[in-house]
């Protein structure tokens, strides 16, 4: 490990706490510590580094804070793979706060998941096609609401990680949360003018099948058409 004093590596108007946080960027993301891999204890980072113990505490919380590595009491700080916690929290809160947020957030599923549908047309193996069609089949066999959804949850990521996009992947995952409260409430928009699932069951299936087929422009066609379904059905969820 480097051991060049925080204090020289940049200007001074910075506190020492930001020369660790710094520091300890560099090592994670130019490749010296992977994830899972346990960072240097206090002690020898405040040695090297030329900064007190509480410094290094102080840097290090706010890698945790910012989900680059997991603190737990009695061990060393652990990079942590890349992942959408700080996503998670934006989205969730943001909707948490004005429920209307829901209806821009599925403007935003419309930019990313018809594009991830037309890359998972092109880039799908057969377990990730097979694994869209056990979902389907889990919604098709579903007894309530949220058996539904949680396979519609499952069926929508999986698109995502057949599209081999790990940017799209993070994106949707970060929108978790909020759009498990979305998908409920478009489900009981879409119950209240219909009656049985079939034809929603069904606007999945067109996708599936295009990803299957290897037909990106179906694919992304049918994700657009069942979005716009979507969205109808969330402003009615909504209203009602």
């Amino acid at each position: 490990m480097p051991t060049t004093p925080v204090k020289s590596t940049r200007g001074a108007t910075r506190t020492a706490s930001d020369g660790v946080v710094e520091h300890l960027e560099h090592l994670i993301f130019d490749g010296e510590f992977h994830p899972g891999d346990s960072l240097p204890s206090e002690s020898e980072l405040a040695a090297s580094l030329q900064v007190s113990r509480l410094t290094v505490r102080e840097g290090v919380r706010s890698l945790a804070a910012r989900g680059l590595v997991e603190v737990s009491h009695g061990r060393r700080p652990v990079v942590t793979a890349p992942n959408a916690s700080q996503l998670r929290d934006f989205f969730s809160s943001t909707v948490r706060r004005d429920a209307s947020g829901l209806l821009e957030l599925l403007e935003v599923r419309l930019a990313i998941e018809v594009h991830a549908a037309e890359l998972a047309a092109r880039n799908a193996t057969g377990p990730q096609v097979d694994s869209l069609y056990a979902a389907l089949q889990a919604m098709a066999s579903s007894d309530d609401d949220a058996a539904f959804t949680a396979a519609d949850l499952r069926f929508h990521h999986a698109i995502t990680e057949a599209s081999g996009n790990r940017m799209i992947s993070l994106l949707v995952e970060g929108m978790v949360d909020p759009l498990k409260t979305g998908r409920l409430l478009s489900l009981r928009g879409y119950l209240q003018g219909t009656p049985d699932l079939d034809a929603l069951i069904a606007e999945h299936r067109a996708i599936v099948d295009r990803i299957a087929a290897h037909d990106p422009k179906g694919a992304a066609r049918a994700m657009r058409s069942h979005l716009a379904t979507t969205r109808r059905d969330l402003v009615r969820g909504l209203s009602g």
